[in-house]
């Protein structure tokens, strides 16, 4: 019996006062599986959010954790250390190539900030272990390409941190509302961002925290003076470290309008905006954007706005798709469908796991109403390990979003529309344009494009 299927009966025959993790683990163990062995590289909030879904549905051992914030690194393992079967507090590291030199891991979790994607994924691959990395794939196009080449030239599996794509109820609305045919003719799709989670302080620069290592936390990207904002997590407000809210959020709704519709690249790419209304934060990314990301009769129009008030309450970040039998409007809380015509309205809410999962309802900063989401990527990911398939948010998968996303920024900075030949991955008769396909790396780290 393969341990798939050993997992699916043993879960089916379970009665339900037991708790789903421990049955997880349960069939695993049975089955005569040997745990796989798992290293987090960025141990702050996603990283632990991450890992700690993957402990809850396999028997993982959690060996290794990396930061280089000493105390943050410290906490995880104190914390993992109650959360895995063993009970083994992981080792703990500062510089990710020393965890790697072990070659003790199967499986490498990537929860840095952006710009620390790229490196270490490929690394990881390199040393022969299959991938979990965040969105987006990193900050700049030629990182993309060069990890979606590692992927392929060492045969590993890499899923990325899209799970709107494992997240059960745009599942069921992709698959009931979408695939039925429901909406007939979709030709319009928006998505939207209008959380005001732009960082509005203006704190003077200051010495970095003995804890933290900031020559290494920098990195790759220019060395700028230490400023509070940008540890531990708000330095998604600045470009040197990611691409905005068009890479933190809009890459999440591009990419499930893309899994939803089984679209591929987008032929062109328009975008405009800036910073109009808060001008006095540090902050240097756009608070209003706009980018139309154009699938030949199908655009997607996302728009984000970091101030005023959202068009609906009840989906503040989400996606509407427009069709001439109906309307749907789709979030990671809920979705709604209605018909033309005064047909039969349809609305799904959220299903969280809190009972199933009890550790959920404690947990520090978890999202709650994401975690079901989490777990059935991690599944996914896990099963594709086992078949060697691709998984449902494959490198190929990110790449595209990701890439999306960062020619809008390209396009919003420079003032132009951009074509995208997606053969040759090039910009089609821009040079300039096609210059800013790779960030400059700061010395002595080298962009994996040139290796």
């Amino acid at each position: 019996m393969n341990r798939r299927r050993f997992l699916s009966q043993s879960l089916a025959g379970a009665s339900a006062g037991v708790a789903l993790s421990t049955l997880h683990a349960r069939a695993f163990a049975a089955a005569g599986d040997k745990p796989k062995r798992v290293a987090l590289i960025g141990s702050g909030w996603y990283g632990k959010s991450d890992l700690l879904r993957l402990v809850q549905v396999s028997p993982v051992e959690v060996v290794s954790l990396c930061d280089v914030d000493k105390n943050m690194v410290a906490e995880a393992a104190e914390l993992v250390a109650t959360r895995q079967a063993s009970k083994k507090k992981p080792r703990t590291y500062g510089d990710y190539r020393e965890l790697l030199k072990e070659k003790d891991v199967d499986i490498v979790l990537v929860d840095t900030p952006d710009h620390w994607h790229a490196l270490p994924a490929i690394a990881a691959m390199e040393m022969g272990a299959d991938v979990w990395v965040q969105k987006p794939i990193g900050v700049d196009i030629a990182e993309g390409k060069a990890m979606l080449d590692a992927a392929r030239k060492h045969k590993r599996v890499v899923q990325v941190g899209t799970q709107r794509r494992s997240t059960p109820h745009l599942i069921q609305a992709r698959d009931r509302i979408i695939k039925e045919g429901k909406l007939g003719k979709i030709a319009l799709v928006e998505i939207y961002c209008y959380y005001h989670m732009r960082a509005k302080e203006n704190p003077p620069d200051s010495t970095p925290p003995d804890y933290l290592d900031y020559e290494m936390w920098t990195g790759p990207a220019p060395l700028k003076p230490y400023n509070s904002l940008v540890h531990p997590r708000r330095w998604r407000a600045f470009n040197e470290y990611g691409n905005g809210i068009v890479g933190d959020m809009c890459v999440h709704m591009l990419d499930m309008v893309r899994w939803m519709m089984d679209l591929g690249w987008p032929q062109r790419i328009e975008s405009s905006g800036g910073i109009l209304v808060d001008k006095n934060s540090r902050a240097n990314i756009s608070d209003t954007q706009t980018a139309t990301f154009d699938f030949g009769d199908l655009p997607i129009v996302w728009t984000h706005r970091s101030w005023g008030a959202p068009p609906d309450p009840q989906y503040p970040w989400g996606a509407t798709f427009y069709g001439d039998k109906g309307t749907l409007r789709a979030s990671v809380n809920s979705y709604d469908f209605k018909p033309m015509g005064g047909g039969q309205a349809e609305h799904v809410d959220v299903k969280m796991e809190l009972e199933e999962f009890p550790e959920d309802k404690t947990e520090k900063d978890l999202e709650k109403h994401v975690a079901p989401a989490i777990r059935g990527h991690m599944k996914d990911f896990l099963a594709c390990i086992e078949s060697r398939n691709k998984p449902v948010a494959d490198i190929e998968q990110g790449h595209i979003s990701t890439t999306s996303c960062i020619l809008a920024n390209l396009s919003m900075q420079l003032g132009r529309s951009l074509t995208w030949d997606s053969a040759a991955h090039k910009i089609v008769n821009d040079d300039a344009a096609n210059k800013l396909l790779k960030r400059p790396y700061r010395a002595p780290w080298k962009h994996p494009a040139d290796a």
